[in-house]
């Protein structure tokens, strides 16, 4: 026998399964010990998956753990799963598996032992017996039943009462507390970012510590609860004053740094409050009323105690109108593009313009973008009226170059966050480009400091794309984010546009003239342009010029003005091919 039959012969003929895949899971070859253990012809695995052959939660165990610790470290040993056979039936087994990489024409393969487990087979018997036991006796049932049913009620991350286990304690003190009786609705600030940047093994033992400062916090009758993710919950015999000073108590009790992983963390909570205002208040009303309220807490900057006023519209609702208002309004042709000019400091003449959108509501008239863009970020309809947006502003940009009575300017649209992480976005302004025949160098896209911190790889590579099509690509809000500047030197930046907040300070605060001068030398050592917005009086003007800025916009020179209006604004000297010397805003 040669030594290439003796190792085939010791392959099929192994004491425990063996079973070899691709990377990706397709079995290439079984040996007879683990079809005759589970009962499968070898065509009927061959070039099928291994995860036909594991029930639903073990095919989750196998592709979250086995199949990503496989291609990092190489081996996975002795996991407990189930092997589905082929008459259904479930075998109990020790799964080990090594992964050996791909070497010249050999490509990479998981080698899978699977072991049966004679000690599991014990082990349910045991459970079973165990089962039989408990139903001889009444007490015994009755002592596990209950068990069970404190387990439904209870978070098994906390101990606290989960949803279920809150409805049931609410209405069973509401039923016999005489009012008032004040809820606490307690949502952490930011703690998707923990989780994001620190991994769920952190948030789930920073949302312990929380549980526990929580219950250390309040009297021994209050109730604490986990509704769901980072919102718990503290009920008690509370009047209004006494409930907004058992808040104040939970953030103070919250704000001690704590250290999860190496890492000091402190956390901030926004927290509603609601008390029953008459004895028909149920536990589902008192915590919807709650709710309303910490969603007004969050939109009001977060950190903040806010109590519920029955005479108040909720918020919540107000924004899923909103939001229904706006979806007809982008299909609908409700939308309005302004045009606000850059102008060039040292010619005092436009050079370009931004494109600012508005909505002609049919009932509360133009609205600027701070009445409705949090809205569309959040839902995700900003990638359509983004859409709408670029379109609209590169059709007119293209109308603007063609005729020979306008000068040509360049065109700044808005991307936001959403829009920049969008995949179909390099795409999208290409096509857009192509339909309206503009000259690429005449778009610039502006993206926040945010965005370009959100997904940095993401932001990186979208940019690039673009820069390749030849637009431009400036930063916007410049000075309010958190990009460094080594972030910025991996963008492919044309210019900075420094925020209105810093500009607004000139000749008033020092600190923000320190902070414009950085921003503009940042950018000039950059060997990109600096652009200053909201510039709103002369004085500011003449800073900007003494700090060598390249550009600047802001009511001072013109509000954002149609297309037509600008057309007024800046007429054409034909003689000289240049606009009229810019003139402000009268």
């Amino acid at each position: 026998m040669s030594t290439a039959d003796g190792a085939e012969a010791l392959f099929q003929q192994a004491p425990c399964g063996y079973l070899t895949t691709t990377d990706d899971g397709t079995i290439t070859r079984a040996n007879d010990t683990f079809l005759d253990w589970a009962g499968y012809r070898r065509g009927d695995l061959l070039g099928t998956s291994v995860l036909r052959l594991l029930p639903v939660g073990d095919r989750i165990l196998f592709s979250t753990h086995c199949l990503p610790q496989l291609l990092t470290a190489g081996a996975v040993s002795e996991v407990v799963v189930d092997v589905v056979a082929a008459d259904r039936s479930r075998r109990a087994c020790l799964l080990t598996a090594t992964r050996s990489p791909a070497a010249g024409d050999r490509a990479a393969e998981l080698r899978i032992i699977v072991f049966s487990i004679p000690e599991r087979r014990a082990y349910e018997q045991e459970l079973v017996a165990t089962l039989h036991r408990a139903e001889a006796s009444e007490a015994a049932r009755v002592r596990a039943e209950e068990d069970l049913r404190r387990q439904a009620l209870r978070d098994a991350l906390t101990g606290l009462p989960n949803r279920a286990g809150l409805d049931a304690e609410l209405t069973h003190r509401l039923a016999g507390a005489p009012a008032p009786f004040g809820l606490l609705f307690v949502d952490l600030d930011h703690f998707a970012a923990v989780n994001a940047s620190l991994g769920t093994a952190a948030g789930d033992e920073l949302l312990g510590v929380v549980a526990g400062r929580l219950r250390a916090s309040v009297r021994e009758s209050a109730t604490v609860a986990r509704l769901s993710g980072d919102e718990f919950v503290v009920a008690d015999q509370l009047d209004a004053a006494a409930a907004v000073a058992l808040a104040q108590r939970v953030q103070a009790a919250l704000g001690v740094p704590l250290v999860v992983q190496g890492l000091e963390i402190v956390v901030s909570a926004s927290v509603g409050v609601a008390v029953t205002a008459s004895p028909e208040d149920t536990a589902e009303r008192l915590l919807h009323h709650a709710a309303v309220a910490v969603h007004r807490a969050k939109a009001a900057g977060r950190r903040r105690v806010e109590v519920h006023d029955p005479a108040c519209t909720d918020v919540a609702v107000d924004r899923l109108r909103l939001l229904g208002e706006l979806r007809r309004a982008v299909a609908g042709g409700e939308l309005r593009l302004h045009y606000q000019p850059r102008i060039g400091l040292a010619a005092g003449t436009m050079t370009g313009v931004e494109a600012l959108v508005r909505w002609q509501h049919p009932e509360r008239g133009l609205l600027p973008p701070a009445a409705f863009i949090d809205v569309a970020e959040e839902s995700g309809l900003v990638r359509e009226l983004g859409a709408w947006v670029l379109d609209t502003a590169v059709a007119q940009a293209a109308r603007w170059a063609d005729d020979p009575a306008h000068r040509t300017v360049e065109m700044a649209v808005n991307v936001s966050t959403r829009q920049l992480a969008d995949p179909g976005l390099v795409a999208a302004v290409t096509a857009v480009l192509a339909r309206h025949g503009l000259d690429p160098r005449l778009l610039v896209l502006e993206v926040t400091e945010t965005a370009l911190v959100t997904d940095p790889e993401t932001a990186a590579a979208t940019l690039h794309a673009l820069k390749a099509l030849g637009v431009g690509i400036a930063v916007d809000d410049f000075g309010t984010g958190y990009a460094s500047l080594t972030y910025l030197q991996r963008f492919p930046v044309d210019e900075l546009k420094i925020d209105r907040s810093f500009v607004m300070g000139l000749g008033v605060n020092d600190g923000d003239d320190a902070i414009v001068a950085t921003c503009v030398q940042l950018a000039h050592a950059m060997g990109i342009r600096a652009v200053a917005e909201g510039v709103e009086t002369e004085g500011q003007r003449l800073a900007l010029v003494g700090m060598d800025c390249d550009f600047v916009q802001g009511y001072l020179f013109a509000r954002p003005l149609t297309a037509g209006a600008l057309e007024d604004w800046a007429p054409v000297d034909r003689t000289r091919d240049e606009r009229a010397p810019v003139r402000t805003a009268g």
